[in-house]
């Protein structure tokens, strides 16, 4: 197989793995909706399964090293593919076992995702693909995953039952890990580490090197507020307005499609001009469009037009901020570093993610819709314009930490 075949099976196997995750998103709530219909348990299970992903995203990165990226891959899906199917039977197992086998799933798809995105970049060089090609087209294709396994998860549940849905998503954890252990073979180099460690000195070398980059540690700073954001708007702010100024939930799938249509457009452009652009200040400007904008359109309008035009901008602005952090963290970290700096960097992004959640139903109690967003977009502002300073005196790329004889 040649190197750019080889690139695509590993992009290939990683989406097909996300999409079981999404169709998961939906089956695995609606099945604790009827077994125990009760929402407070549904939250319990989103909850289990997101803390243990955030923190063996950053824990585990030195056991996969050890272990080696490509194995612990294939370890990682086959184990969440035969759990899946185990998720399947709790009717008969009980709300507990769920909640315990969706923690294990969670775990294991942190360190599982973050192996395969370290994979990337040899497969990459191998296959003499730009980084920040390949990152753009990733982030896309991502966003294209994640809007048809909603709806497909959706559908399949209605069309072969909620356990058929999740055996589904337990097929693809498996054609994942068939994917890379048949057809994808890494350089020798990137798939164990030079010199073993332990345990702790390897996690404390990741956050040492991450905590001198202060590029690095303000690109995350705005990933999470984004996030954030994101997360409050879709969980809490869009909903609200929806029913507040429309009276009418199809409001929400047209705000909700105009940023995702918007995303996918700046997908495009952004990989015919991505290479062009000065990195870090096209980072800048990208989070600045893609988050404050649309919270203050929430909050000063209820025209449905100038909502979807400012949401369908931002959307276009996202594009350009995963693709370029990523490529960040491709070329700035050491080889040897990379599985744990990616997987630390993975768990502060996706921090937000709960936060945001949290922190827009209880702004919204607190003040009201108009006051939390106005409140929300500052905060997003300040945080969005801290790294500026960062851009015009670019900080150069720290030297490795020195390693033991």
């Amino acid at each position: 197989m040649t190197p750019r075949r080889e690139l695509v099976t590993l992009v290939t196997a990683d989406l097909i793995s996300n999409l079981g995750s999404r169709i998961s998103v939906v089956a695995i709530p609606w099945l604790v909706l009827e077994t125990t219909g009760s929402p407070a348990k549904m939250g319990l299970v989103a909850f289990a399964e997101t803390l243990p992903y955030l923190l063996s995203s950053a824990l585990a990165t030195p056991w996969a090293d050890r272990i080696g990226l490509r194995r612990t891959s294939i370890l990682a899906d086959l184990a969440s593919a035969a759990l899946m199917v185990a998720v399947a039977l709790t009717p008969w197992l009980g709300f507990g076992a769920l909640v315990a086998l969706v923690a294990v799933v969670g775990g294991l798809r942190g360190i599982g995702d973050r192996v395969k995105h370290v994979l990337f970049r040899p497969a990459a060089e191998a296959a003499e693909v730009r980084l920040i090609r390949l990152t753009s087209v990733y982030d896309g294709l991502g966003r294209l995953v994640t809007l048809f396994g909603a709806a497909a998860g959706g559908l399949l549940v209605w069309w072969f039952g909620v356990t058929g849905a999740i055996l589904i998503d337990a097929a693809t954890f498996g054609v994942c890990a068939l994917l890379i252990g048949a057809l994808v073979r890494p350089p020798a180099a990137s798939a164990t580490p030079a010199q073993p460690e332990g345990y702790l000195r390897a996690l404390a070398g990741g956050f040492r090197y991450l905590s001198r980059d202060r590029m690095l540690l303000s690109m995350l700073l705005v990933i999470a507020a984004l996030n954030m954001v994101a997360n409050a708007s879709i969980a809490v702010y869009i909903p609200l307005w929806v029913a507040d100024v429309l009276g009418n939930p199809a409001g929400l799938g047209l705000v909700l499609g105009a940023f995702s249509a918007g995303a996918l457009l700046g997908n495009l452009l952004f990989t015919v001009l991505g290479p062009r652009l000065p990195r870090y200040l096209t980072f800048v400007a990208g989070a600045l469009v893609s988050g404050t904008p649309r919270l203050v359109a929430l909050a000063l309008s209820e025209e449905l037009p100038v909502v979807l035009v400012v949401t369908f901008l931002s959307g276009i602005g996202i594009a350009a901020v995963n693709p370029l952090l990523g490529v960040a963290l491709y070329e700035r970290v050491p080889v040897e570093l990379q599985t744990r700096v990616i997987g630390l960097a993975g768990s502060l992004g996706f921090v937000g993610l709960p936060v945001g959640a949290l922190l827009g139903g209880w702004s919204v109690a607190a003040f009201g819709l108009a006051p939390a967003l106005l409140a929300m977009a500052a905060a997003c502002l300040l945080v969005t314009l801290l790294p500026l300073a960062g851009a015009l005196r670019p900080t150069p790329t720290p030297a490795p930490a020195p390693t033991a004889p």
